[in-house]
């Protein structure tokens, strides 16, 4: 089993920066394919970004490109989420998923783990 922990949540107000982070754990992880999706109150969870298993592809949310950038650690098996320019539309829970497949997908149904979460609230 694959355990994903989010970190680095919090209140930021409009037009700053956060980033967050996802550690991923368990005997069975090899460090597939991972992404972020983000789930505003009273609305569905939606694709925010995604990135394979090296590294080398990424895909952004239209809403979030040129704005947030995802990375990974894979020494440290941790996952990030630079997020800058913030604004009141990106209040959201954030999740961190993952899957075995070493190719990025926008798909939330592709991945197989996903952790509990991180708030983000950006206030105007």
């Amino acid at each position: 089993q694959v355990q994903l922990v989010e970190s680095g949540g919090g209140l930021v107000q409009a037009g700053g920066s956060l980033r967050i982070s996802c550690t991923a754990s368990g005997r069975t992880w090899d460090g597939g394919a991972m992404g972020w999706f983000r789930q505003a109150p009273g609305k569905e969870r939606e694709f925010v970004a995604t990135i394979s298993h090296t590294g080398s592809t990424t895909d952004y949310a239209d809403s979030v490109k040129g704005r947030f950038t995802v990375s990974r650690d894979n020494v440290k098996n941790t996952l990030y989420l630079q997020m800058h320019n913030l604004n009141p539309e990106d209040t959201a829970v954030y999740f961190c998923a993952a899957r075995g497949s070493p190719f990025a997908s926008q798909d939330a149904r592709h991945y197989t783990y996903w952790g509990q979460g991180t708030q983000v609230t950006v206030s105007s």
